[in-house]
C-alpha cells in the first residue's frame, strides 16, 4: 500500500481510536498493517500531546492571576477516574471512551511521569488495536458468508 493509506489510519486514531481499525479494513489494509499504524497514530498523537501539554501547562501557569478552582465539577471527576483506576486504568480506558488527546491530557493533569504514560499507553493501544482490528475484519467473512448464498 501507499503512505497515504498509513497516513489515513493513524488521523483517523488520532482523533477517535476505533476509527483507525475501521479506516484500515475500508482501505484494504492487512489486519497487521491495519494492527501496527493504528498503535502508531495513537502513539504519535499521545506523544505530541503529552509534549504540548506539558509545554501549555507551564504557559497558562505564567499569565494565570489567581489559582483555579480545586472542587470544581470537571476536577472532581478526573480525580475520581484518578482514584479508582491510576494510570493503568487511563491508559486501558482511553481507546474505549476517551480520545488519545484527552487520555493524554488527563494522565499529565495528574503529573504521571512521560515514561509511565507512554509504557502504559503503548500496552493499551496495541490490545485494542488487536481486538478492534480482528472484530472489524470479522466484518469481511460475514459479507462473504452472506454473498454466497
Amino acid at each position: 500500500m501507499d503512505w497515504s493509506s498509513y497516513t489515513a489510519v493513524m488521523l483517523a486514531t488520532a482523533i477517535k481510536f476505533i476509527a483507525g481499525p475501521i479506516t484500515g479494513f475500508s482501505l484494504g489494509l492487512t489486519w497487521i498493517e491495519t494492527i501496527f499504524f493504528t498503535w502508531l497514530g495513537m502513539m504519535l498523537t499521545v506523544s505530541f500531546m503529552v509534549s504540548l501539554g506539558q509545554w501549555l501547562v507551564k504557559y497558562i501557569a505564567k499569565l494565570r492571576n489567581q489559582k483555579p478552582l480545586v472542587f470544581s465539577k470537571r476536577a472532581r471527576l478526573a480525580v475520581k477516574i484518578w482514584t479508582q483506576f491510576g494510570i493503568k486504568g487511563i491508559a486501558a480506558c482511553t481507546p474505549l471512551f476517551l480520545t488519545p488527546i484527552g487520555g493524554s491530557l488527563l494522565a499529565l493533569s495528574f503529573k504521571v511521569p512521560l515514561t509511565r504514560i507512554l509504557f502504559f499507553m503503548a500496552i493499551s493501544a496495541f490490545l485494542w488495536a488487536t481486538i478492534y482490528t480482528a472484530l472489524i475484519y470479522q466484518l469481511d467473512f460475514i459479507r462473504d458468508y452472506f454473498m454466497e448464498k
